[in-house]
């Protein structure tokens, strides 16, 4: 089968990545696979590195016309099969050019948030889209009711993560360089920092707890950190690593991994490693969070913008090394049996081959 994957968004996080590890797992598997990415969108250097052809399409609204007709001619050239639209601006334009080339649509949504309904949504989802795949299940009845389509229509698949190993040599010197000693409970998040990932909640859950000196914080990741350095004082053990090249030696170092999201969160990559990494989660409720952070069982939920429960969760599970274990147990063994790259791989071959 020949798939082109369109992409608008010019960032790298778990959606190119999804994208790419997707491409190279089903090229593994005989799959021809072509990609269509934004002029200078992030995806592109990874993409050629892994030998794949790529395109270069300037997806804005005003050179639409001129997307359209490259993307009409990628579809000839390449005879493809199925074209799977990710983003907006690409589901829009990718969607136009299969239609006219009488080629199947499949339509990945990896946000947890609503789409705008009316028009869009059924132009959008019913009529540029032949199935919906989605990367949480809770979307799912939403879409279905605003585009009018039955959930026959929609496939939760989320982004599964590939076996890896941390040497307990570079956990220890993480550790030693946040000064963080054997004894210490080390508590924090790995991701890109944003507006809703829930950081001046951890911060706050930090503060409330200064007074458990054996309690360490730490955000390990890139974005708007200065938004959220202001609200760290001297007194509260938080530290900010800005990017780090190794999140998974971040994660394998915590003690305790939150991601304390007020929206926008598909099935997150970066709880799944923690999972994958026997590691009790505490999490909010938003989006596809409860998917992996099962209450009770691989760890501790919490509402959203709710600091006072975090601190709650954080001394619970502080004070009680025997339960860590068990829901880091219990949460390599989910990721086992649901979350890996197979068994997205799995899925993803079975919807298109269906199509």
């Amino acid at each position: 089968m020949r798939i082109l994957h369109t992409e608008s968004s010019n960032g790298w996080g778990g959606q190119e990545i999804r994208i790419l590890k997707e491409s190279m797992g089903l090229r593994e598997r005989g799959h021809e696979v072509v990609l269509a990415i934004v002029k200078g969108g992030k995806l592109i250097d990874y993409a050629r590195k892994e030998g794949f052809t790529v395109y270069e399409i300037d997806f804005r609204r005003s050179s639409a016309f001129s997307a359209l007709r490259n993307l009409l001619r990628i579809i000839s050239k390449h005879k493809i099969d199925i074209v799977n639209t990710h983003s907006s601006l690409d589901a829009w334009l990718g969607g136009i050019a299969a239609r006219m080339s009488r080629r199947k649509v499949i339509r990945t949504r990896h946000l947890s948030t609503d789409v705008r309904g009316g028009l869009n949504a059924l132009l959008l989802y019913r009529g540029l889209a032949d199935f919906i795949v989605t990367t949480s299940s809770g979307i799912i009845p939403k879409i279905a009711a605003q585009a009018r389509l039955p959930l026959s229509r929609f496939r939760c698949v989320p982004t599964g993560v590939e076996p890896f190993k941390v040497a307990q040599k570079e956990i220890q010197e993480f550790r030693e360089k946040l000064g963080v000693k054997p004894t210490d409970i080390l508590i924090g998040t790995v991701c890109v920092i944003r507006s809703w990932k829930g950081i001046q909640d951890l911060i706050e859950a930090a503060r409330l707890l200064k007074g458990h000196p054996h309690l360490k914080w730490v955000v390990v990741g890139g974005g708007y950190i200065e938004n959220f350095r202001h609200l760290v004082d001297e007194s509260t053990p938080l530290i900010f690593t800005g990017h780090f090249d190794k999140p998974y030696t971040a994660i394998a170092a915590l003690d305790i991994f939150t991601l304390l999201s007020t929206a926008h969160e598909g099935i997150s990559q970066a709880s799944l490693q923690a999972a994958y990494l026997k590691k009790p989660l505490i999490t909010t409720t938003i989006g596809g969070l409860p998917e992996v952070c099962l209450q009770d069982i691989t760890g501790i939920q919490v509402p959203p913008s709710a600091p006072e429960n975090v601190a709650a969760a954080v001394l619970r599970l502080a004070s009680d090394p025997q339960l860590r274990e068990t829901y880091g147990a219990a949460a390599f063994k989910l990721v086992e049996d649901k979350f890996t790259l197979q068994h997205t791989l799995d899925q993803m071959e079975q919807i298109l081959l269906n199509a």
